[in-house]
């Protein structure tokens, strides 16, 4: 049967080119065996045979019902090991020959509905982008990939806008930023650029939220303000200022602040310029201008008092830190951004005019007054170049999220708002086409008892449905009717998507504001493909500001549903409702919604983690607390806590009890803690002790065998291959449970190596950001064994790698944010001192009877040793020479000359090096936001000196020692 071929973006053939081209037309064929395509299990990739010594790895997807063929990567002389989308993976070719011939590729469990899905499909282009999945752009997005910078992209809810710009990325050169409000959609960019191994040596990519931005300039003291924080401090103003301001809310009012009086690029506005500013530049009139400015004073000093900052205010303070850094910027979701902010990310860029903006002016619900012609009006300002002044913008009409349904009531609200406001810009003058092959489902219901409760019998115990509502004070009356803990409000849920959606009485709630949304708007007003541009008739007219958050917040609400959206009102003859074209539904139609299949215990889990990561905080919780109860575990976790309170009782040789002596000796040999072993042989004469310490003193070759034979038992549920026992334990206690030895199920299946179990743990929502007592997360785990074990540095570390390390290490020196990526050698040395200082002054497992291993620090063959064990993508043969390592722990140390400065560590004698004492590291405490903490606190230095004999070492010649730990308040991030 013929099949369609399409070609990596990427893919070079030179060398194949002939043999290339005869593959493909056997494939096109539906000939499979003159390819001689054979499967690599167990990946999902296939293999066809160009000539001897070279392969064609391909991949096998579906469009529709049809199978198409994906050319991936050439792989030259049979070197399976260094394919970029095979990471390592073994494959024996022997055993490929031997394997019969395939004439019909299915999906890896032999099922073609299983496979993956290829959303959209080019009716003539065979070439892809490759993210996380094959990408075939439509004509508008290839069109926008070849634009020269600078290039404006406006696009609406689902259009690609973020592959567009990433696929925009990672053409350009030299060193690069991609910068987004949401720290969660940038971390999520982030895995999309990486996925498949993706590197570009000619380029240097940081991916970082906008406050993350900022950092890097210099890390603003004290904590952001939020709009719950304002709220309060706007209360206690609200009754005096009432004749002044009228009826102004707190939303009003923060927009005000940060959208007008602090969102200028030339910094905050004084009285006359806020005064002279149009009718439509501003919320208010020119007589209450004066009382807000006064009032805007009064919070200026409000948040010096509270140690608070504001976004746009540091904006505007930190323009004289900006530095010519970036050779390319992208900035995705602009609108989120105001023109300081915008100000400041350019003022970073080598050249004027080299970079990507894109963004939807209909998804605002930030308060920043953004526009299009805002945007324009900094470029004639000088900010980014002549270029971009004459830059056209490129539209991105396509909609490839939402169904037909969804899409065309969404467009219904976009010719409401152009006709009876007028249009914004010209560049946001456009309708969505939806390229989705599914119709979908657009439903209004009332507010019924009976249809309240078979709606939340249908989504109470389904991930796949989300309650949306106006604002945060609207949920508490949505969770009176609906069970399930996936209920936002708009801000929450912007940058969410689920397959179905129910908007609780977004119009019904605010029958005013959206009556006056659709004042004057007659169907014959709506009867258009296309949308005109036209101004609004009165200059004067601030209905646009006044009710931009209502129609804007509605059409972020609808654009949440992928697949089918139902609208509750209580009044459904609501004129605005009437202009959607959407009438009351049956009584038997709202019954009538797809079965809905009771979501399983891990996909809730995965939905609390994934909320996590966005800073869904409440919703993450409600679900744990509705779907995932624990109970605690039966056992007491060893911790530094426990272990002091077992001190005075396991030391005293009067106590009958050997229960607490037995734990501090087992908590002694696994950490490396010798202290307590010599303590426990001579202080209390407890016979194991005594036969590890005779006398006090530490027999190091006992004393291995034991740690060995103690790691062996505790890590060997977590090493074998059916770990069911341990699944159930982690439905009972949680996840994330503790341990006997502290740690959790994810960092003891990280340290035994066990692939299968991380991904299944992984499956379940566990986090790999949590830490021990030692500052461990489980990949600090695994290598704290790697340093000690070179075959499972050899075997293991890679395998762990893609699926546990973290994408980036951030730390703070010089009290700026300083990003470590994860292929620079950096990244790999300060990794390995984390993960090795808690065992640096204990025992080396290489050399048993050897004294103290490397107490005056780390040593740059003591490092080497384990990073050339690593595989050959993660650490490169050109690495492998000693001068290369030394070059890299001087370029970093804190004196060095070297640019950029990242004073990552300290020479305490000649060669050998610990984290600088002054770095503070990001940390991510259970339920808390993340904060800056010092990294001998993180790393429990003061427990770790307790339990060893040598203390570490005062930094020579520095002034600065590691005991006690370096004291100063964690600022919060």
């Amino acid at each position: 049967m013929p099949m369609r071929v399409l070609v990596y973006k990427d893919l070079d053939i030179r060398r194949v080119k002939t043999a290339f081209t005869k593959v493909r037309a056997a494939i096109e064929a539906g000939d499979l065996r003159s390819a001689d395509v054979k499967k690599l299990a167990p990946t999902p990739y296939w293999r066809a045979k160009l000539d001897y010594a070279n392969r064609l790895l391909l991949q096998f997807v579906r469009h529709g019902q049809e199978t198409v063929c994906l050319a991936l990567e050439v792989i030259e002389n049979h070197a399976y090991d260094k394919s970029r989308f095979l990471r390592g993976a073994s494959i024996d070719e022997s055993k490929i020959e031997r394997e019969p011939v395939v004439a019909n590729p299915a999906a890896p469990d032999g099922k073609a509905d299983s496979m993956l899905q290829l959303r959209w499909m080019h009716p003539s282009r065979a070439e892809f982008e490759l993210l996380d999945k094959p990408i075939v752009f439509d004509d508008a997005q290839e069109a926008v990939r070849r634009l020269p910078a600078p290039v404006v992209v406006v696009g609406s809810a689902g259009s690609g806008k973020t592959a567009v710009t990433l696929a925009k990325l990672r053409e350009a050169e030299g060193h690069v930023l991609y910068v987004t409000q949401s720290a969660y959609l940038a971390q999520s960019a982030r895995a999309l650029y990486d996925a498949h191994g993706y590197e570009n040596a000619a380029q240097e990519v940081e991916f970082l939220s906008y406050r993350e931005f900022v950092e890097t300039l210099r890390v603003p003291a004290g904590r952001e303000v939020t709009f719950t924080a304002f709220c309060n401090w706007f209360d206690r103003h609200r009754q005096t200022l009432r004749s002044q301001l009228g009826d102004l809310d707190a939303h009003a009012l923060f927009e005000e602040f940060r959208g007008v009086l602090g969102a200028s690029a030339q910094g905050p506005l004084d009285l006359p310029a806020y005064l002279a500013l149009g009718p439509r530049q501003s919320l208010l009139a020119a007589a209450e201008r004066e009382a807000a400015h006064k009032l805007f004073a009064r919070y200026r000093q409000w948040l010096q008092e509270s140690q608070l900052f504001d976004l746009n205010l540091v904006a505007h303070e930190w323009q004289r830190l900006a530095a010519p850094n970036y050779d390319f910027v992208v900035i995705d979701e602009v609108q989120d951004l105001t023109n300081v902010q915008l100000a400041l990310v350019l003022a970073c860029l080598k050249r004027p005019g080299q970079f990507l903006l894109c963004g939807d002016s209909n998804q605002i619900v930030h308060p920043n007054f953004f526009s299009w012609a805002a945007v324009r009006t900094l470029f004639w300002h000088g900010l980014a170049g002549e270029a971009a002044q004459r830059q056209a913008l490129s539209v991105l009409q396509a909609n490839f999220r939402n169904t037909r349904a969804v899409t065309d009531l969404a467009n219904a609200l976009l010719k409401i708002k152009q006709a009876r406001f007028g249009s914004i810009d010209k560049e946001s003058n456009f309708l969505v086409e939806s390229a989705s092959p599914q119709s979908g489902q657009v439903r209004l219901l009332p507010t019924h008892t009976a249809t309240l409760r078979d709606l939340d019998a249908q989504t109470r115990a389904s991930v796949q449905h989300a309650i949306i509502v106006l604002r945060d004070e609207d949920k508490p009356a949505a969770r009176e009717h609906f069970r399930s803990p996936l209920v936002f409000s708009v801000h929450e849920a912007k940058g969410l998507e689920y397959p179905h959606v129910i908007l609780y009485t977004l119009v019904s709630g605010q029958r005013a504001a959206y009556a006056e949304v659709c004042d004057g708007v007659a169907q014959a007003d709506l009867q258009v493909e296309q949308l005109a541009y036209s101004r609004a008739r009165d200059k004067g007219d601030k209905s646009l500001e006044l009710y931009k958050f209502y129609v804007n917040a509605l059409y972020v609400a609808m654009t949440r549903a992928v697949a089918t959206l139902v609208l509750v009102e209580s009044d459904t003859s609501h004129p605005l409702l009437a202009l959607l074209g959407l009438q009351v539904a049956e009584t038997s139609a709202a019954r009538s919604a797809t079965p809905v299949q009771t979501s399983t215990r891990d996909e809730w889990a995965q939905e609390a983690r994934k909320l996590e990561l966005q800073g869904k905080e409440e919703q993450a919780r409600a679900i744990r607390e509705t779907f995932l109860q624990t109970k605690p575990v039966p056992w007491t976790p060893w911790s530094e806590v426990a272990m002091r309170e077992y001190l005075p009782r396991a030391l005293d040789r009067t106590q009958p009890s050997n229960k607490p002596r037995q734990a501090l000796l087992d908590y002694a040999l696994w950490h490396g803690q010798q202290v307590w072993i010599g303590q426990l042989a001579k202080q209390a004469q407890f016979a194991p002790a005594l036969r590890l310490a005779p006398g006090g003193d530490l027999d190091r070759a006992v004393a291995w065998r034991e740690t060995a034979l103690l790691r062996q038992r505790h890590l060997q549920p977590y090493a074998a291959r059916n770990f069911k026992d341990l699944l159930r334990q982690c439905d009972q206690y949680g996840v994330d449970h503790r341990g006997p030895t502290g740690a959790t199920p994810l960092m003891m299946a990280a340290r035994a190596g066990h692939l299968a179990l991380v991904e299944a743990l992984l499956e379940r929502a566990a986090n790999p950001l949590l830490t021990d007592e030692f500052g461990h997360t489980p990949w600090l785990a695994a290598l704290n064994r790697a340093m000690e074990d070179a075959p499972f540095a050899q075997q293991s570390i890679g395998m762990l790698f893609d699926r546990i390390a973290p994408p980036v290490l951030d730390v703070q020196t010089d009290a700026r944010l300083v990003r470590l990526e994860r292929h620079q050698a950096e990244y790999w040395i300060l990794s390995l001192m984390l993960a090795g200082l808690k065992t640096q002054c204990t025992m080396c497992v290489k050399r048993p009877y050897s004294p103290y291993r490397c107490a005056d620090g780390f040593f740059a063959e003591e490092l080497g040793t384990t990073l050339v064990c690593l595989p050959e993508y993660l650490w490169k043969a050109q690495r492998h020479k000693r001068s290369y390592l030394n070059q890299v722990l001087a370029r970093a140390e804190i004196n060095s000359t070297y640019l950029p400065a990242r004073r990552l560590w300290a020479r305490t004698t000649n060669g050998h090096y610990l984290p600088n004492p002054q770095l503070q590291l990001r940390t991510h405490a259970d339920g808390d936001a993340p904060t800056w903490r010092p990294v001998y606190e993180v790393l429990n230095l003061a427990w770790v000196n307790d339990g060893t004999s040598h203390s570490a070492p005062d930094f020579a010649g520095a002034g600065w020692s590691l005991r006690p730990p370096v004291a100063a308040a964690a600022s919060p991030t």
